[in-house]
């Protein structure tokens, strides 16, 4: 672990924003849901959730290049129980979804805690989760096709997210909670060591401001006996 890379990590954790997110519905296709994965890293999104397909899925860990170490995938066996529990905690549902209600997607407020509601490529958003989100948006179209790849449809409107955020200088300060900020940088400087102890349920070992073990051989040898749990 270099300095340099131990700041670039923070640098990124200090523009993370936990109250932006987005949930698919039933999105299958692997290099989709990488897309995805990828624009939520680089819009500052903390973590997403992820409605397991019920059909033509693969795993897609392995095509997110690399992304998926950087943003947290929580994955639901259903859209229903995903949105009520993301409602629950003060999220507003902004479907993308065609419908009479349906408003310019740059028309709502994307700095208020909010997940952006994706559905599957070709059937788009369902009925059910259609019904339960708060807000249906539409990306307004000029040509023949009638709508984006649902990972472009991801990017154009996680980008205008980010602009209202910008505007409003959220991300100016660190929101991440400082335990998961402090968590999360010590898995992503020591994926392995963190593993080992995650398994064994010992608190991670303490860093220097340089992001170096302090004193790693004496804390080593105090629990390199522990058992996994």
């Amino acid at each position: 672990m270099t300095p340099d890379r131990y700041q670039k990590y923070q640098q990124t954790l200090n523009l993370r924003q936990p109250d932006l997110t987005v949930l698919t519905d039933q999105v299958h296709k692997s290099h989709n849901l990488s897309a995805i994965v990828r624009t939520c890293d680089a819009v500052g999104v903390h973590e997403m959730h992820v409605t397991q397909p019920k059909e033509g899925y693969k795993d897609f860990r392995g095509r997110a290049c690399g992304s998926q170490r950087w943003v947290q995938v929580n994955l639901y066996e259903a859209v229903e129980s995903a949105i009520t529990q993301l409602q629950q905690q003060g999220y507003a549902i902004y479907a993308a979804h065609f419908s009479e209600k349906a408003v310019n997607f740059r028309d709502v407020d994307y700095c208020k805690p909010c997940a952006v509601l994706l559905g599957a490529e070709k059937k788009g958003v369902s009925p059910t989760a259609a019904e339960l989100a708060d807000q249906h948006i539409i990306i307004p179209m000029q040509g023949m096709v009638g709508s984006f790849n649902v990972s472009v449809a991801a990017a154009v409107i996680l980008t205008e997210a980010q602009r209202q955020r910008e505007q409003a200088g959220m991300y100016r300060n660190i929101r991440l909670d400082q335990d998961i900020y402090q968590q999360t940088l010590f898995k992503w400087a020591y994926p392995e060591l963190a593993e080992f102890c995650d398994l064994r349920g010992l608190t991670y070992p303490e860093l220097d401001e340089q992001g170096k073990l302090i004193s790693p051989s004496d804390w080593y040898a105090e629990v390199k006996d522990k058992p996994v749990l």
